[in-house]
């Protein structure tokens, strides 16, 4: 008999992961969400069909990422999307450490783990799709007054990078991939401490491009017209001007 698809989404409580999560639902998917709002996930389950598996996780903590591997690990997973992840707004100096150390935690050393240990699977069975969910920060030479979030995206669109030319080195069928979405309508500027001045597009839509250029094998998924377009500038323009015209950005945000 032929076993189910099923993706594993992790931070699929709201925005981009609760509406992809949705979508592939729709495809026929199982799915595994994690977050660490159990009454978040308990409500997208009932909206959902099919076998829904809820584990709350704080992807913060290590032992509970290494935990939810092992629970997962034999659920025949076949697409992980790390979607987890948060920002915070403000100078360097100021803000909190805690804050920012479970801030890498969660955007850097979860989804490396994570990452890691799934793709030794997907490699053995030669089958499989990795989303790591990044950010238009990781594509920027840096991030006056969101520094370490910057730096954090940045390593994820680094990492994919490097993996990805890995496995085309190996001749491997699974597929790594990185979305770098600029402003997204979603709780992210709720949780950062910040206001977004930018055009914004939906969860859904970014969801929607996310899941077509995965599928597509794309490497680095840009889900709007903008921010391609300042992915081309962050290259072209000086490193010191790029991060004087971000500072500008950045400091509208503040509230």
């Amino acid at each position: 008999m032929k076993q189910r698809k099923c993706a594993l989404i992790t931070g699929a409580s709201s925005g981009i992961g609760y509406e992809i999560a949705k979508q592939l639902n729709q495809k026929g998917f199982d799915l595994i969400i994690t977050a660490r709002r159990a009454d978040r996930l308990n409500e997208l389950k009932n909206q959902l069909k099919g076998n829904v598996t809820v584990i709350p996780c704080d992807l913060s903590d290590e032992k509970q990422c290494m935990e939810l591997y092992r629970k997962t690990c034999s659920m025949n997973v076949s697409v992980l999307i790390n979607n987890a992840g948060f920002g915070a707004v403000g100078y360097f100096n100021e803000i909190p450490l805690k804050n920012e150390t479970d801030m890498i935690k969660t955007n850097c050393i979860a989804l490396h783990s994570l990452t890691k240990m799934f793709l030794k699977d997907f490699i053995e069975k030669d089958r499989g799709y990795i989303l790591n969910v990044a950010s238009s920060a990781g594509l920027m030479p840096g991030g006056p007054l969101m520094a370490t979030y910057y730096a954090t995206k940045a390593f994820v669109t680094s990492l994919t990078s490097g993996i990805s030319e890995e496995l085309k080195s190996m001749k491997s069928h699974v597929s790594i991939s990185a979305l770098c979405p600029g402003p997204v309508n979603t709780e992210f500027n709720k949780v950062a401490n910040a206001k977004f001045n930018l055009k914004s597009i939906t969860a859904e839509k970014c969801a929607e491009l996310a899941i077509k250029g995965m599928f597509e094998r794309k490497l680095i998924i840009i889900p709007s017209l903008d921010m391609k377009a300042s992915s081309f500038a962050g290259k072209a323009l000086p490193r010191r001007l790029m991060l004087s015209i971000t500072k500008h950005i950045q400091t509208k945000k503040i509230k």
